[in-house]
């Protein structure tokens, strides 16, 4: 059956979250932070005040359509792009309304693109908060004679990164990952994996650009989590819990080009754009 592309431009009703110090205490670990980043692992630490990575932007503007997309396999359907603007630095606890929109279903023949935008504000001063653009692709339901969608100019960088860094991720990181809120079994269960075509449960995109974000954060922002005001990615290749990740950085003032790879080259972030503040 196809999706139903009368979904397109309508707003969802507001949907409202909170989340306390713990959430994103987990969040952190859930996307490898350890006992060298303490501002964001812990919220007692000595001289220490609990901060928030910025890519929980993206957990804080999660919100449902409040339209189904139509009827299709899930196991089908894979992340495709993340991006997330931080109006204001994320505050350890808090709540927010939000809305979402699709905003395109796109025709890439093999499998449909659909893209949406979700907009998050404070929900008692209603001042905005964070602005995230996703998109995800859903195979074998293109074909139906749609746009393919606008053309992402990204240019890969003349010359070597200004930074390289890497960092693991361990073999049970998508079961602690997945308590941040997607409980997608993709991500755990063997036999979902199977049917969507893994050998084994893959890590979770999200998981995958929260690490990127820690290595632009430390990298290219000072580790000031209030510097780093945009990201955005396109998911290009899966990642298996265990596997490490290289973030390869060119930084143009307050513009940063990104990319990340699996030890044997494998990209897996792809046409990566970061926005960071002054000092």
């Amino acid at each position: 059956m196809p999706l139903h592309h009368g979904v397109i431009g309508l707003e969802s009703p507001p949907y409202e979250r909170s989340w306390t110090s713990k959430d994103t205490l987990l969040y952190a670990l859930g996307v490898g932070a350890g006992t060298a980043e303490l501002a964001f692992t812990t919220e007692n630490s000595a001289g220490l005040r609990q901060r928030v990575l910025p890519t929980f932007a993206v957990l804080v503007a999660q919100a449902p359509t409040g339209r189904r997309l139509g009827d299709f396999d899930p196991a089908m359907l894979v992340h495709a792009e993340q991006s997330f603007e931080a109006h204001r630095e994320i505050p350890p606890e808090g709540r927010v309304r939000t809305t979402s929109t699709v905003t395109g279903i796109h025709d890439k023949g093999s499998g449909a693109l659909v893209t949406s935008e979700a907009r998050a504000v404070d929900a008692e001063t209603g001042e905005p908060m964070v602005t995230s653009r996703s998109a995800v692709f859903i195979r074998g339901e293109g074909g139906f004679g749609g746009g393919r969608g606008p053309r992402d100019e990204w240019a890969e960088p003349q010359g070597p990164p200004d930074h390289k860094v890497t960092y693991p991720t361990h073999p049970d990181q998508a079961l602690l990952y997945r308590l941040s809120g997607d409980r997608n079994p993709l991500h755990s269960d063997p036999a979902f994996a199977a049917r969507a075509g893994f050998d084994r449960p893959i890590l979770h995109g999200l998981c995958t650009y929260g690490v990127t974000g820690r290595a632009l954060l430390h990298a290219v922002a000072g580790s000031d989590p209030a510097r780093l005001v945009a990201m955005s990615g396109r998911f290009s290749r899966p990642v298996l819990p265990g596997e490490s990740l290289t973030v390869s950085i060119w930084v143009d003032g307050p513009s940063v080009l990104f990319r990340t790879a699996k030890d044997d080259g494998t990209v897996v972030i792809d046409r990566g754009r970061a926005t960071v503040r002054p000092a």
